[in-house]
Parts: structure tokens; C-alpha cells; sequence
């Protein structure tokens, strides 16, 4: 595979921002806030070389399974951001309120199975049933993790959660390329996949000028300090604790009145 000189451009761009953008989770403190974040860029950088030396040195076939194997890594961790993010948003004083933790499982189910349906119905002319399965693969994937970020921050508006900047800097930079991501991945289930095919190199640098869009967006918020956050001290541990048996016994009494 040959690349072009816009390829190596891209290329070259997305290495030194997401360098830029790894100093920045180092140097102002960020990475043990955002581990899995951090674990993320990680592996664009580490990815960027990777690909760059079996493309020069290795064959097709070599590429393209190490291309995907490093996307299905890739994929994982952003799920674990999707996490990390809603740990970050949904428990303030670092304790997740049961009926939030339960909705977002829901919302994870939920989200899976919309992604999984729409994934379903689409029909990628490929030439082989890899180039199907991949691109499937990638359309629902890409699917899930945009419909993740958009209802998690639905909820977390509905339920009155406040997004402090850097996680809402990187909830929004991810849930935007992600969706950007989604449909691209559906332009490519229906034009198909291939380098020969000019609807495909359009779309892929599109995703990727989408995704220099959000580094650039990601060092620039994360280059500041946010609002100290609340932290949760004892005290208020044992105060919440001893509220929620009192709540507990006055239900309970309501309830043995009622039945009575």
C-alpha cells in the first residue's frame, strides 16, 4: 500500500498533536485522573509508529492484521473511557448512587442493541466476507460508543450532574468524533471499502481531519486548571450513611402503618 503525501501528512499531523497532547496529561497532572484516557492516546502514538514501520518494511496482509487488531485494542479502551467518564460525572463525592448505576447499565444494554439492530440492516459491497465483517465491525462499534456519549450526557443533564471541564472536554471531543466516526462508517457500508474507491479516501480523510479537530480541542482544555473538585471526607461519608438507615427505618415504619 502506497501512501500519498496527504496520507504522510495526516499521519505525521496526528502523531505530533497526540505527542503534544501526552505531554500535556503528564506535565499538568492529567493521566492519574484519566488513566484509560491516557492509556488511549497511548496507543494512537504507539499505533502511528507501528503501522508506519510494517506499511514501509511489511507485507499487505501483515498491515492489515495489524491495523485491526490495534482498532479492536483501541475500540476496548474507548469503551473504558465511556466508563471512566461516567465514574467521573455520576459519582461527585466518589460514591456512585445506585439508581445511577443501574440506569447506566441499562443504558448500556440499551445502547448496544440500537447499535447492534442498525448494524444489522446494512449491507457493505465488499468483495470478500472480511471486508463485510470489518466493516460492519467498525459501523457498530462506532455506533455504540456515539450513542453512549450522547444519552450519558442526556442523563446527566436530567438528573442535574454538573460536567467539570476537562471531563466534559474529553466526553465531548469523543463523543463528536465518534459520531462524525458512525457516519463515515455508514457512507463505507454503502459505497464500500477500498482505496480504489474514491467515496472512500474522501471519507477517510475526513475522519481523520475530524480527528485532528478533536486533539487540537483536547490540549487546548486540558492545558488549564479546572474548579477544585469536592472531595468526600469521612464526615460526610458517616452523615450519608446514618441518613440513609434513618430514611430506611422511617420507610419501613410507614410502611407496618400502611399495613396495619
Amino acid at each position: 500500500m502506497r501512501l500519498t503525501g496527504l496520507d504522510f501528512l495526516f499521519w505525521a499531523a496526528g502523531f505530533l498533536l497526540n505527542i503534544t497532547l501526552m505531554v500535556i496529561l503528564w506535565y499538568r497532572h492529567r493521566a492519574k485522573s484519566f488513566p484509560f484516557f491516557t492509556a488511549l492516546i497511548t496507543l494512537a502514538i504507539v499505533k502511528t509508529i507501528v503501522l508506519y514501520l510494517v506499511q514501509k518494511h511489511g507485507t499487505r496482509d501483515s498491515y492489515f492484521y495489524t491495523y485491526w487488531s490495534l482498532t479492536m485494542v483501541d475500540t476496548i479502551l474507548q469503551l473504558c473511557v465511556v466508563y471512566e467518564v461516567a465514574g467521573r460525572v455520576f459519582r461527585p463525592l466518589d460514591v456512585w448512587a445506585p439508581d445511577l448505576r443501574n440506569s447506566f447499565v441499562w443504558l448500556v444494554g440499551l445502547s448496544a442493541a440500537v447499535a447492534l439492530g442498525v448494524t444489522s440492516l446494512a449491507s457493505p459491497p465488499a468483495r470478500t466476507w472480511m471486508q463485510s465483517f470489518v466493516t460492519k465491525g467498525n459501523f457498530f462499534a462506532e455506533a455504540l460508543l456515539s450513542e453512549l456519549f450522547v444519552a450519558m450526557m442526556g442523563v446527566s443533564v436530567t438528573a442535574g450532574f454538573r460536567w467539570k471541564t476537562h471531563v466534559a472536554a474529553i466526553a465531548q471531543g469523543m463523543g463528536a468524533y465518534s459520531l462524525i466516526t458512525a457516519l463515515i462508517e455508514a457512507g463505507h457500508a454503502y459505497f464500500g471499502v477500498g482505496r480504489e474507491m474514491p467515496a472512500f479516501v474522501v471519507l477517510s480523510q475526513v475522519r481523520m481531519t475530524a480527528y485532528l479537530g478533536c486533539i487540537v480541542y483536547w490540549i487546548f482544555n486540558l492545558s488549564y486548571d479546572e474548579q477544585p473538585a469536592r472531595t468526600m471526607t469521612g464526615k460526610m461519608r458517616e452523615q450519608i450513611l446514618e441518613l440513609q438507615t434513618r430514611m430506611a427505618y422511617d420507610l419501613r415504619t410507614l410502611r407496618s402503618r400502611k399495613n396495619t
